[in-house]
């Protein structure tokens, strides 16, 4: 897969150091497959939550902190919508656009 893009995790976890490692290897892991469904996702990532509209939600870090990406199967491309603290998350109010 394709990631657009890294900068936004480095500019997190430069932010907030301790998810430096948590969100490193989730980029290696996401980079390195070849997704075709959200079933091969749940495969990899066995706590990823489907939110509608191709949004993916990725627990970080023991659920501290969440992904949410816009996940492309055919093209195999993810794009970071969101990074941010638990927190951050639950006062999202239209996941299914950010």
């Amino acid at each position: 897969m394709r990631i657009i893009a890294k900068k936004t995790l480095v500019q997190f976890y430069t932010e907030y150091p301790d998810a430096k490692t948590a969100l490193e290897e989730w980029y290696e892991k996401t980079q390195e497959a070849q997704w075709e469904n959200f079933a091969q996702v749940k495969q990899r990532f066995n706590s990823a939550d489907y939110v509608g509209n191709n949004r993916i939600v990725f627990n970080i870090k023991g659920d501290k902190y969440r992904i949410v990406a816009l996940v492309l199967f055919r093209i195999q491309m993810v794009y970071i919508r969101f990074i941010g603290t638990h927190n951050n998350y639950n006062q999202i109010k239209d996941i299914e656009n950010i």
